[in-house]
């Protein structure tokens, strides 16, 4: 009676009777064969946050596993990352309140935090690419990613004077990539024309073209103490609830020469990433942010979920969707779990 049910349910499905997928996922060896897409460590980078001093090396509070480095201890953390197949590391600056002002000076000065560290790891670790983050919010006493005009709204015009300041100043320490992430109008054009004419036609743009105005950006916050001081930054970041403004800001900075473009967040905007994917054949990179992380993080320690199989599986996720590489705080542990 129960084959002939069964039967009579493969008929009604009009399948053949003999159809049955799962013989292809019988056998390990069968799964790892057909698996359509695949993790690897050379798909990371690994932001790393740079601090003033010597031997420090502070946990996040809210981003447990994470630090605060100072340059030599950041050099350590460059060495794991390179004896484990990471491609490169993401810089961060977080300086000091003495240090801030209201045009975030500090981000372009040639002994500045991220330039010193620049140097330091090209002359360590060359096998590394070194991508500069390019915004203001971590150097301002404001906490806002620019220069603000009387009334409190971002100056787009005299941030990017100073976003071509601080790109020269990464460039002349060596970096490779730089990364402008404050979503100013024009910002790619501004930083290729500076680097051009300053004789670093070699450095590579990486545009946070995609950055969505995101609830998930908490913890990061706090780690690079860049919370804005007042308002917030939805008059610049993008609205969650809009898809095919992505592709607009895409194209855009894809007209002003960037070489590669970035969905931040990830994991809420995998639609994102597989819209701007299909329509363009630059690299695309997306960054899983520091909620992101930190969600993970505390669901483990919970005991409510295991750490490596929801990680790599949000990984996945994110390479499934069409990402070609991915900034992400779990890029060492990633590494060591694939092997």
């Amino acid at each position: 009676m129960g084959a002939e049910l069964g039967a009579c349910c493969m008929n009604l499905l009009n399948l053949p009777p003999r159809h049955e997928p799962r013989r292809l996922r019988r056998h390990p060896a069968m799964r790892r064969m057909l698996r359509e897409h695949h993790l690897r460590a050379a798909d990371f980078i690994l932001p790393v946050f740079l601090v003033e001093g010597k031997g420090v090396r502070t946990e996040i509070s809210s981003m447990p596993g994470v630090f605060r480095h100072s340059i030599d201890s950041a050099l350590q953390l460059c060495a794991e990352a390179a004896a484990r197949g990471v491609s490169g590391v993401l810089l961060f600056g977080v300086v000091e309140d003495h240090c801030k002002d209201a045009t975030g000076a500090a981000s372009w000065e040639a002994e500045g935090l991220v330039q010193r560290a620049i140097r330091a790891i090209r002359a360590e670790y060359p096998q590394l690419l070194i991508i500069a983050d390019a915004c203001f919010c971590e150097y301002t006493a404001h906490g806002h990613c620019g220069v603000l005009d009387a009334g409190g709204d971002r100056d787009d015009y005299a941030t990017l004077e100073n976003l071509q300041r601080q790109a020269i100043s990464y460039a002349e320490a060596g970096v490779d990539v730089v990364a402008p992430s404050g979503m100013v109008d024009g910002m790619v054009m501004a930083t290729r024309e500076a680097l051009d004419a300053a004789q670093h036609p070699q450095v590579s743009i990486l545009s946070y073209a995609v950055k969505y105005a995101s609830a998930f950006y908490g913890p990061f916050r706090d780690a690079a103490d860049s919370a804005p001081q007042f308002g917030d930054r939805k008059g610049y970041q993008m609205d969650p609830a809009n898809r095919r403004e992505a592709f607009r800001e895409m194209t855009l900075d894809i007209q002003e020469g960037c070489d590669m473009v970035m969905v931040k967040p990830a994991m809420a905007y995998l639609d994102i990433i597989r819209d701007l994917r299909e329509r363009c054949d630059l690299p695309v990179l997306a960054y899983q942010v520091s909620g992101e992380y930190s969600m993970l993080q505390a669901a483990a320690r919970a005991g409510w979920l295991d750490l490596q199989s929801s990680v790599l599986e949000s990984l996945l996720g994110i390479k499934r969707a069409g990402s070609d590489a991915i900034i992400t705080y779990y890029a060492l542990a990633a590494a060591d779990w694939l092997g």
